[in-house]
Parts: C-alpha cells; sequence; structure tokens
C-alpha cells in the first residue's frame, strides 16, 4: 500500500496512491490525515489497504493523477523526527578527513540525533536557505513511520512497528555544523527543514528487497540532472531500522507517527557514487588535503528516487531546487 498527503492545512489530506503512482485517490472521508490513520493503525490499515486494492484493479472512478507538486510531506508535521548513522563508512570518512579514529563503541552503539519535525517539507518544494556561505548540502537516506513503540523494546520487537517507509533529504548545513558540535549541544541551525519522498509505501510493497529491517535497493541521486550516485540502502549498513528504532526507545516510547531515519546511505565501493556532497569532499581531503566539490548553490537541483528490480519508481523522486530565502 503506498500513502500520500495532499497539501491541505497543517496536517494535510490522506490519499492512496496506485503501485505504479499513475493516481491517487483523497480518502478523507474514511480518515482525514496520515497521523489519524497511525494513531489507529490496527484498525484503518485493513480499511486503507481494501482501498489501494480496489485502486490497483481499476475498480475507483474518482481517483485522480498523481501529482507531487500538490503533495506534502507524507507526515506534514510529526511528534518525532530521530535520525541515525547506520552507514559507518560515512562516519568512518567523515573522521578521517580530520584526522580521527573511529571509536570502537560506534559498531554496537548506534549515532543519532533529534530532529525538527514540526515543519516538514514537501517532495518538490524549493530548500530555501538565506546564504550559500551556510555550506548547502543534501542527504539521501532511507526512513521508518512507527506506531506506538514501548520503552525498552528489542530490535526484533521493534521490526513489528515499522508500518511505513520513505525517503529523505535530510538537508544539512555544512558550514554551520562544526560550530554547533563544538558547543556539546548538537545540531540545530545546521538542520533546517527536512524534505520527504512524495509517498510512504508499506514494507510488503518491497516485496524481497525488505529484508532484516533494510531497504535492500540502490538510492538514486542526480544532482543538477547528472546522476550522483546510486549506493545501495541494504548493504554497509551497520545497524537495522529496527535497530535503529530500539535505540531511540531505550529510554522513552516512541508515539505514533515517529519518523526514525537511517542516515546518509553510504557504501564502501566508491564506485557506487554518494548520497551527499559532503562524502565525496571527505574523500577528496583524504586523497588530495583539501576538498574540490562545492557545496550547493541557489538554482542547483537534486533528485532523489528509488526504483524496484522492473525500473519502476517506489517511492516518488523527491525533486528540490535550492531557492534564496527572501523573509518573505
Amino acid at each position: 500500500m503506498k500513502l500520500a498527503s495532499l497539501r491541505h492545512g497543517r496536517d494535510g489530506r490522506l490519499c492512496v496512491v496506485s503501485r505504479d503512482l499513475s493516481r491517487m485517490l483523497p480518502v478523507d472521508q474514511l480518515c482525514p490525515t496520515m497521523q489519524m490513520a497511525l494513531d489507529s493503525w490496527a484498525t484503518m490499515e485493513p480499511r486503507l489497504k481494501a482501498v489501494s486494492d480496489a485502486l490497483n484493479k481499476g475498480e475507483v472512478s474518482d481517483a485522480v493523477a498523481f501529482d507531487p507538486d500538490k503533495l506534502a510531506a507524507p507526515l506534514p508535521r510529526a511528534y518525532q523526527w530521530c535520525d541515525g548513522s547506520a552507514y559507518l563508512n560515512h562516519v568512518e570518512l567523515v573522521r578521517k578527513a580530520r584526522g580521527a579514529q573511529m571509536p570502537p563503541e560506534f559498531l554496537h552503539d548506534p549515532l543519532m540525533y533529534q530532529g525538527g519535525s514540526d515543519d516538514f517539507i514537501g517532495p518538490t518544494e524549493d530548500i530555501l536557505v538565506a546564504d550559500e556561505a551556510y555550506g548547502i548540502d543534501f542527504e539521501g537516506e532511507v526512513s521508518a513511520i512507527t506506531d506506538d513503540v514501548p520503552m525498552g523494546v528489542s530490535s526484533a520487537d521493534a521490526a513489528k512497528h515499522i508500518k511505513l517507509l520513505m525517503l529523505v533529504n535530510d538537508v544539512s548545513l555544512r558550514n554551520l555544523i562544526p560550530g554547533e558540535l563544538a558547543k556539546g549541544f548538537g545540531f540545530f541551525h545546521g538542520k533546517p527543514s527536512t524534505a520527504f519522498s512524495p509517498v510512504a509505501v508499506t514494507p510488503d510493497e518491497l516485496g524481497d528487497a525488505w529484508k532484516d529491517s533494510k531497504v535492500c535497493r540502490p538510492l538514486v541521486s542526480h544532482l543538477n540532472g547528472k546522476k550522483f550516485g546510486e549506493p545501495d540502502a541494504g548493504a554497509d549498513m551497520q545497524f537495522s531500522l529496527a535497530d535503529l528504532i530500539a535505540h531511540a526507545a531505550k529510554t522513552r516510547r516512541l508515539r505514533a507517527g515517529a519518523i526514525v531515519g537511517s542516515g546518509t546511505v553510504s557504501n564502501k565501493d566508491a564506485s557506487k557514487g554518494f548520497s551527499c556532497l559532503a562524502e565525496i569532499r571527505m574523500i577528496e581531503t583524504i586523497n588530495d588535503g583539501k576538498p574540490k566539490t562545492p557545496f550547493m548553490k541557489f538554482g542547483d537541483r537534486i533528485r532523489i528516487e528509488m526504483f524496484d528490480a522492473a525500473g519502476k519508481s517506489i517511492f516518488g523522486a523527491i525533486d528540490q531546487k535550492v531557492v534564496k530565502y527572501s523573509g518573505a
């Protein structure tokens, strides 16, 4: 099943989307918003699935054309957004570029930060930034949306709480981050509003590509129309999405609608390319002493998408342009 949210008010208008991403059907008479569906998932999931089955069989006459430009993020705002760093190749490169070793505890204790979740941006909305000097970067990731997760949940049980999956562009302002981290209190200004894929999908939509709570397909990024990377999201992932959920719930409950991200998808095989500019800049620093690839400029466009084995888009595309924020 594939779900989306039309832009409407603060929390969107829930839609069921056809498997081939050609049609969508507002279902707000059945359930107004994505959050309300997640709050009552045990009840709403079979009802929404019945609509999805009918839509995919061509039995729905009032569906409209699928249009990502009309969509907000699947959850336009959420009660919780926790982003991990499950791909240790990315972490190791970050540290190696500044001459630091990766602590051994990183092999079993995930990195995670708590991001702002009150104002996500839609899959085709502009990335608004006040100054190019901030060091504008994209980060391609995968993420899970949960139902209610109990505190202290095991990884095995956490897997049962993964209800939907999405792609992520975790926008980063790289030149602001070092100063923030130096304060010892984590990210804030360096992590502006996050964008998500047009649709959220139930794990069964991935078929064999959903293994051990990992999305095992390449994550394809195009920067200004040129392929930038296609690392496999299931490879070199030290911590599964279930592991990250269990980590997030170590000392607290997670409520329905919590989003847990994987961190930047990164493979040890650099021939697969990259899911952020920082990573290629780190490799350039390691090899040449300094980076040469610039961060994003106003007018640059990033497209992030994932395809099934038949070449069909699974989540739809995050397709965004960087635009100078005017203060309006």
